[in-house]
């Protein structure tokens, strides 16, 4: 599998319809906005390919005591077979056992994707995440933070990164809860 850093002048349309139809709405920052954090942020936006075939795409913020694990998108119709667990384990290699945590859409809310939401915490838990027991809530969606490495996460962490990206960008319609 072939990768591509991406950078604000090199994000293609592929990767832009990716993102706009791989996560819900309250989930998603504005593209233009995404694009303008990839200038500022240390991010790792990282572009698979299997040839010259777009494969799908990761997002993570290094940290120091931990990467958060901020967007995996795979395109829809070559979900199920295997890229996700291609490109899962290209990144945890690329981190060399580095602590990772991501948040994902808790499967102890009533919602319509339930199913879904299963499926993708199995994959995680299949490679090596556990569930933390830090829950957030923000524009309604329960948010289940899970990790894969040594440590812990509180929520003090949570507030750490938090602080972190306000620094960068946080529009005035998320509630937090």
């Amino acid at each position: 599998m072939n990768t591509k850093q991406i950078t604000a002048t090199n994000a293609d349309e592929k990767i832009k319809q990716l993102y706009e139809t791989a996560f819900p709405e309250d989930e998603k920052i504005p593209w233009d906005d995404l694009i303008r954090l990839i200038g500022e942020m240390p991010l790792d936006f990282t572009a698979y390919y299997d040839g010259e075939a777009f494969i799908g795409f990761t997002i993570v913020y290094p940290r120091k005591s931990f990467n958060w694990f901020w967007y995996f998108a795979v395109r829809e119709e070559l979900r199920g077979k295997g890229y996700g667990q291609r490109i899962l384990s290209q990144l945890l290699d690329n981190y060399e056992d580095q602590p990772f945590v991501l948040d994902m859409e808790s499967t102890t809310q009533v919602c319509d994707n339930l199913e879904e939401r299963r499926k993708r915490q199995v994959f995680y838990l299949r490679n090596g995440f556990r569930d933390t027991n830090v829950y957030r809530t923000y524009n309604d969606i329960t948010m289940t933070i899970m990790m894969r490495g040594e440590g812990t996460f509180t929520m003090q962490d949570w507030d750490d990164i938090i602080h972190e990206l306000q620094q960068f960008w946080w529009p005035d319609d998320i509630k937090e809860g």
